[in-house]
């Protein structure tokens, strides 16, 4: 079984509900996988904007969730509200979730949410890591990857 990363709310290149955008309540979406690959340590979620007009824009990142972790609920991170696993500090300045917020009549922008399995026990960064350091430390540690691609656009 190799790795797979779903949403119970949007199915992978589909359309993310504004629930979870900043015309919604912003809060991180429900997020489920399975196929952990045998000798992970540790997993880690980043997501990421690459339709940006400024080039990629970071969006999340959760880090050193144990490998027998299968799920993060519904708002499981929202401003002012982290969650219970280190999250870096997203391109708005926040140490957690950020939902998509492109600007208004860009286009779609494509969310790419993914699911690292690591082969070590935690990532030896600051409390204050951003994403674009979450990813960065991981980058020598992934045995297994996976994606879920959700799509947001806003009117202009």
């Amino acid at each position: 079984m190799s790795l797979t990363l779903l949403s119970g709310v949007f199915r992978h290149d589909h359309h993310i509900p504004a629930k979870y955008t900043c015309d919604g309540e912003d809060t991180s979406p429900p997020l489920e996988w399975a196929g952990i690959p045998e000798g992970t340590r540790s997993l880690a979620l980043v997501c990421d904007d690459p339709d940006a007009p400024g080039g990629t824009f970071h969006h999340w990142a959760v880090w050193d969730l144990p490998p027998e972790t299968t799920f993060l609920e519904e708002g499981f991170s929202s401003p002012g509200a982290p969650g219970r696993f280190p999250e870096g500090t997203n391109d708005f300045g926040r140490p957690a979730y950020g939902g998509p917020c492109p600007p208004g009549g860009h286009g779609t922008h494509h969310y790419h949410f993914r699911l690292l399995a690591l082969d070590v026990d935690h990532l030896d960064l600051p409390a204050d890591a951003t994403v674009t350091q979450v990813e960065e430390a991981a980058r020598g540690h992934v045995l297994a990857e996976t994606e879920l691609v959700g799509h947001y656009e806003r009117e202009g």
